[in-house]
């Protein structure tokens, strides 16, 4: 049936022609902006995702940010402990060259004081954006905000590359170690043959204040007993020290330590081993085959002190060894505890300064590539995270893209299509809207 009230076939058309518009502007939509979810009303679970993924990428270009400031900072710490440590194996050589009879130990000295105010000033410029990690201005460790991280519950926090402070300050205030004069004990510490001084008096020049160490011979020191303030002291007497120059000259030298309350006997004898061999290496020649051992096992308590020879030597001559043990002292500052302060109270001027310094340096030097070797390492983390939080980045803008992009080598042939179907709607529309038209012919 005809209908010049009601032409179905225009409202199929233009129906039709309304679902065709409609898809042609999402299309459009698409084209123009380059998303398929360009907002809530597109898909609204996939532009929440997007969104949150959003903000976490750009909260990961912050984090890149801090780590580079971090990165940054640890590396110039890191550098200028490396300058301090060059540094300090300068001042080592100094002290080295004072160990021998008969030098200007006054020039040395001013050589070393020097280096001590460059390893200040090294100290003092080592800073990024005001940041100081060698100075020991603070003990607080530095947290370099590295990752966010979120929980299947949304839940967000953060994580962090802590990096240790190092103290290489030159002016943390040290103290150094005294020597107790409060009467010891006998057995505190023993060696056979020799009675241990238990007093500050002087040793005798004969009898049983010393105790001779041939050639080719060896001798065991014990440690008997520790506590806090007991003072501990080896001297040596007729060792083949070498001259300014050349050639050697007997030479003496006194070894002391006095004990914190942390420390036993294998520590006492550990530091007192250590300083006799930095003699040993520093102050004599190949020739004169001198050592100081640290006993194993049961006996990390024991010094065995040889008096050897080279091969093709005739003699060293007899070396001799007294002991002594007090109480009443006070243990100087470490270099864990004071920094580089230690630098300020070393004075080889004298006999026992330059066998002191010889100890102290060792231990400043340890602390010094300590410091290098940890930042190095906080640097290296550091480095590898930000290539991290990098590479994520790139993985959730890409993972945000797959989600809400439009595919626009499909959206170019969904218009394509949708132009023709628009044109045939189109001329469908028109045809049907002459369909009344054709009613007329009925009536003529």
């Amino acid at each position: 049936m005809s209908s010049i009230l009601t032409n179905n076939s225009a409202m199929v058309a233009l129906q039709t022609m309304k679902s065709i518009n409609k898809n042609m502007a999402m299309t459009q939509s698409e084209i123009s902006t380059g998303k398929s979810v360009a907002s809530a009303k597109d898909n609204a679970a996939v532009w929440a995702i997007s969104k949150v993924m959003e903000s976490d990428v750009k909260g990961f270009k912050g984090i890149s940010d801090s780590l580079a400031l971090g990165g940054s900072t640890v590396a110039v710490a890191r550098k200028a402990s490396e300058a301090v440590t060059k540094l300090l194996t300068e001042v080592k050589g100094k002290i080295v060259a004072a160990q021998e009879e008969n030098v200007d130990r006054t020039k040395i000295q001013t050589d070393i004081t020097e280096l001590t105010k460059q390893i200040g000033s090294v100290v003092g410029a080592a800073q990024f954006n005001g940041l100081n990690l060698i100075n020991g201005s603070s003990t607080d460790s530095v947290n370099i905000l590295s990752s966010l991280d979120r929980d299947s519950n949304g839940n967000v926090s953060a994580s962090s590359i802590s990096v240790s402070r190092q103290n290489l300050s030159t002016t943390t205030p040290v103290t150094s170690a005294v020597f107790g004069t409060g009467a010891g004990v006998l057995t505190n510490i023993t060696a056979t043959g020799v009675t241990p001084l238990i007093d500050n008096t002087a040793y005798a020049a004969a009898g049983t204040d010393f105790v001779s160490i041939a050639d080719n011979g060896t001798l065991a020191v014990s440690i008997g007993a520790v506590t806090a303030g007991s003072s501990f002291e080896i001297q040596l007497n007729d060792v083949l020290v070498n001259v300014a120059g050349g050639g050697t000259t007997l030479g003496a030298r006194s070894f002391q330590y006095t004990a914190s309350a942390t420390d036993g006997t294998a520590e006492v004898a550990k530091n007192l081993q250590s300083q006799i061999s930095a003699f040993f290496g520093a102050a004599t020649n190949g020739t004169s085959q001198y050592s100081a051992t640290l006993g194993t096992g049961a006996n990390t308590n024991q010094i065995t002190i040889t008096n050897g020879l080279a091969a093709g030597s005739v003699t060293n001559g007899a070396i001799t060894l007294g002991l002594r043990n007090t109480t009443g002292g006070t243990a100087g500052s470490t270099a864990a505890t004071g920094g580089l302060g230690a630098l300020t109270n070393i004075d080889v001027t004298t006999n026992s300064g330059a066998t002191g310094a010889l100890t102290a340096i060792e231990g400043l030097i340890q602390q010094s590539i300590n410091a290098a070797a940890s930042f190095g390492s906080s640097q290296s983390r550091i480095a590898i995270q930000s290539d991290f939080v990098s590479e994520l980045t790139d993985s959730l803008t890409s993972g945000i893209g797959s989600l809400v992009d439009a595919n626009l080598e499909e959206t170019s042939a969904r218009l394509q299509a949708l132009q023709v179907q628009q044109q045939l709607a189109t001329q469908s529309l028109s045809i049907a809207n002459q369909a009344p038209q054709n009613l007329l012919s009925l009536f003529r």
